[in-house]
This record gives structure tokens, sequence and C-alpha cells, in this order.
């Protein structure tokens, strides 16, 4: 793969998952090797405006000491030092990504790394999950459609030296990558791309939210709502059992399956319709009575948005108004 093709994959990465903003700011951490070295130097060509930082954990002496001083004087980073004695792989990362760098910070993980991820986590605990794109704390992954190897010849294309870390066979992604891999791939020779196709299945339900709905189904109530977290609720109505979105505060635009609400109005909410809703005073009129005489197909009704402030619906949007709420809200219907 050429320089060029390798930076057009990553901006597509950056801007699929909106990484960095266009001509943004990043620091990338880097250790002076291949991937990092790749990084900085790319998002650098891409017109993002890059510093780097290198934490120095002095696990390796004099080797430490030259990484830190290749890191500096040839990708311009500051350097912070972090002794790690006694810190796991996982502690050591912890302990890079604790330290101030004021503002978005990338790291130069890579698809091989993903690959060596998903199968640590496999073996460890049963699960196939990888690298997160972007983590809570804001650490982003711009390489991750990058294999391993064409972040090492892209450096070699574009005249770019690195370091080499001589402990790397010993760490748990070293087992990985020097002992099973290539067992892997003497099974199949696409053994790497079909464990990351692996991301690309529907994950089981986490444990938590198998066992709300376990109890969901078995509750001898006939009505019955679980919120099952990330936005989104389980609901059962005697023999109907079926999921909605959790109420959504109107403070501007919100997309409702077909529906597109626009709000004019302060303290507005929209939700999914519940067995008993009733319109707002002076009205009273059930909504189930208004989906009825409006023809819509039960299948559709629990998708149907309702905008409500505090507990009273105001608007069924395409059915019934509240009067004095005529205004409060835009809602369009997509194809209408």
């Amino acid at each position: 793969m050429s320089p060029a093709a390798l930076r057009a994959r990553v901006e597509e990465h950056v801007r699929e998952h909106d990484l960095i903003a266009p001509g943004g700011e990043i620091v990338c951490l880097v250790s002076g090797g291949p991937d990092s070295t790749c990084l900085w130097h790319v998002l650098g060509a891409l017109g993002y405006r890059v510093s780097a930082l290198h934490v120095n954990h002095r696990l390796r002496g004099a080797e430490s000491d030259r990484d830190a001083r290749f890191c500096a004087e040839t990708l311009g980073a500051r350097v912070v030092d972090a002794p790690g004695g006694g810190l796991s792989e996982a502690g050591l990362r912890e302990q890079r990504y604790a330290i101030p760098a004021g503002g978005l910070r990338a790291t130069g993980h890579t698809a091989s790394d993903q690959v060596e991820t998903i199968l640590y986590r496999l073996a460890s605990s049963g699960t196939t999950t990888g690298i997160r794109v972007r983590r809570d704390d804001g650490v982003v992954r711009p390489l991750l459609r990058v294999w391993r190897d064409e972040a090492a010849a892209y450096c070699r294309d574009e005249g770019l030296p690195y370091r080499v870390d001589s402990t790397n066979p010993g760490t748990k992604r070293g087992l990985i990558r020097e002992r099973i891999l290539p067992h892997l791939r003497e099974l199949h020779p696409a053994a790497e791309r079909n464990v990351l196709a692996a991301l690309d299945r529907p994950a089981d339900f986490p444990r938590p939210v198998q066992r709300a709905l376990a109890e969901l189904l078995a509750t001898p109530a006939g009505s019955r709502r679980v919120d099952l977290g990330r936005g989104l609720v389980a609901v059962r109505e005697y023999e109907r059992v079926w999921l909605e979105r959790a109420p959504v505060r109107l403070a501007g635009p919100v997309r409702w399956g077909e529906w597109t609400i626009e709000p004019c109005a302060p303290g507005l909410v929209v939700r999914g319709w519940r067995a008993g809703d009733r319109l707002a005073e002076p009205s009273r009129t059930k909504v189930q009575d208004l989906f009825v005489g409006a023809k819509i197909p039960r299948s559709e009704r629990e998708a149907w948005p309702l905008v409500v402030r505090g507990d009273a619906v105001v608007v069924v949007p395409g059915v019934a108004t509240v009067p004095g709420y005529e205004d409060a809200v835009v809602a369009t219907r997509s194809g209408e």
C-alpha cells in the first residue's frame, strides 16, 4: 500500500468516527516504535496540528533512555518520567493515560493490536470485545484500520526511523503475536482478518441485561417496564414484549423512528406510548382510542412518539394536539 493510500484510509476512519476535528489539535502518545511513529507522521501529513508525548517508565535502563531521547529529538515529544516498576501491562497503560496532555490524545493501536486483544479477551474472559475507537477519557485510535506491517512499511517508504522494544516478545501481546498467531495462520491464511470480523457480529447481551429481561418475562405482573441502560427500555404488556427508547428531552431536533421532532417551546420530552396514556386537560382522551380512530396499526403504536410535559401528553404527532400546544413542536415523518 502506498503512503498516500494509507493516509486516505486513516482519514476515512477518523471522519467516520469523528475522532478529531478537521485541522484540530491532537497529542500522539509515542513509544518510538513503528506504529506510533506512523501515527505521528500520518496525522501531521493529513493537516492535523500534531504534538507528541512520550512516557519513560524506566523499565529497560539505558534502552528506555535511548527511546525517550529518540522521541524527543526525532518526533519533538515532551518526555515525562513515570517509573513503572511492579506495574502490570494494564497498569502501565493506565499510568500513561493518566498523565495530563493538554487535549485530545491518540495512540498507535493498529488492526493487529485489535486481533491480539480479541484473542486475549476470548481466552481470559470468554468475550470477543476489542479496543474501543474512542475511550471515555478522550483517547482515540486513528490506526485501527491499519495493520502493523503496513505501519512499518509506511515508515520505511517515508524514510522514518523508529525504535524496536526488545521486551515486546515477553508481553501477553508478544506471546500471542509470536506463538499463537503463526499457528492460526497455518490453520487458515486469513486467520487474523477472520478474528477481526468477530467484532462485526452482534455481541451477546451483557449479563445484567440478560437478568433484567429474564425478570421481565418471569414477573406475574401484567404490565412491567425495565430500564436496560444505553437509552433502551424493555416493556411487557401481558403477552406482548417490546423494546423502546428511553424518554429524550427536547433540547433540539430528535429523531424517533420515522419521525423528526423539533421543539418550539421549552420543557418538553419525547417518549414512547404507555398503556393508560391520556391527553392532558381538558381533553383526557385515551391515546389508545386516538390510535384506533386514526387507524394506526397496533404494530406501529409502540414506536409512535408522544410529546409530554411532565406526565401529561400534549402532542401525538400526526394524530392530536392539546389546545395551546399547536405550535409547541414541528413534527415531520420521513416520506411525507
